[in-house]
């Protein structure tokens, strides 16, 4: 493989210091965390880890056993008790996306830093890295471990390589770069198993899930380039403590004739989580940030009050708004 092209992206010079300076931080992914999420959350553990420090690693939520691969996967906590000095919020567009894990009250005074690449991030640290040319936060970590001159080896490429590739749904996003590739191969040069990455973060899911998935297909609904989809909590009570139908809005938008699709979840406190995915050209993170919550042009979400049916009808109009407007665009242009 050829050299490495020295990285267009550097680390702003401020999170170098703090990061060598640093001996006990407390690593934050985000509530319910995908490959990126946790992938970067073990990836810069395990980084800081081999430069002498004492990571703590947590999550509000734990970390789905797809990702028991990774280094330091067991080591995430869902409750932190030891006092950190310094605080890094990874994959995060918002303080909220935290959870409960961030105490604000508690950790006061902590300095906060912030590693993200969502184009909706409110640079909400004290010291924010925020790439939104990125295809993933893994990759920022990757341009950081170069920054700090620390070798790669199959560990660390591993969990880098998840990220890349769940966030990318396999290389297949706009953002995919050929620099993005060049990383990868990199990556893989390192050790990273791509084919094993890829069967068991992409295509290998549990009989529960593969039940609900059949359940909320049921509910599907088409109007005006919009494909939605409920998932009731009626729907998994005997499911094994499952909760969010895992890749079924990517699923759904595959049909030919939807630009956006959507896919309504009923949690526990009462809440509706709302997932977003657009096709090229369509920005749901624009609706995303009017509701509350963040995320990409095409991939985005937030959480609402209300009862799932209500939720839906006033959200997808809302998503048909877009395409309607997007329409109009296109015809002025024309």
């Amino acid at each position: 493989m050829t050299e490495s092209p020295t990285p267009h992206i550097e680390p702003p010079l401020e999170l170098l210091d703090a990061l060598t300076s640093v001996r006990k931080p407390l690593l934050i992914a985000h509530i319910s965390p995908d490959g990126d999420a946790i992938g970067s959350l073990t990836a810069l553990g395990y980084l800081l880890y081999r430069m002498g420090k004492d990571p703590i690693l947590a999550c509000q939520d734990k970390a789905p056993a797809t990702f028991n691969f990774l280094p330091f996967y067991d080591r995430i906590v869902q409750r932190v008790d030891e006092r950190p000095d310094i605080i890094i919020a990874l994959d995060s567009s918002d303080p909220t996306r935290m959870g409960t894990i961030y105490e604000e009250e508690r950790f006061n005074g902590l300095p906060l830093i912030v590693i993200d690449h969502h184009i909706t991030n409110v640079f909400f640290g004290d010291i924010n890295w925020v790439e939104p040319t990125c295809c993933a936060t893994d990759e920022m970590i990757y341009y950081l471990a170069k920054a700090l001159k620390e070798p790669l080896d199959e560990t660390l490429a591993t969990a880098l390589l998840t990220g890349i590739v769940t966030d990318t749904r396999g290389f297949r996003t706009y953002n995919v770069t050929p620099e993005v590739m060049h990383i990868t191969g990199e990556l893989i040069d390192a050790g990273a198993p791509l084919a094993m990455i890829t069967e068991r973060t992409l295509d290998t899911r549990s009989m529960a899930l593969i039940v609900l998935w059949g359940r909320v297909l049921d509910t599907v609904e088409f109007a005006d380039g919009v494909i939605s989809a409920v998932n009731s909590m009626a729907m998994r009570q005997d499911l094994e403590g499952i909760i969010r139908a895992e890749g079924l809005v990517s699923f759904i938008l595959s049909a030919q004739e939807a630009k956006i699709a959507a896919v309504f979840t009923e949690m526990p406190d009462g809440k509706v989580e709302c997932s977003f995915r657009a096709r090229r050209g369509y920005d749901v993170s624009r609706i995303a940030v009017q509701l509350g919550g963040g995320g990409h042009p095409p991939a985005a979400g937030c959480t609402l009050d209300g009862d799932i049916s209500s939720v839906r009808r006033r959200v997808v109009e809302m998503l048909r708004q877009e395409i309607r407007e997007k329409s109009m665009s296109k015809l002025v242009k024309e």
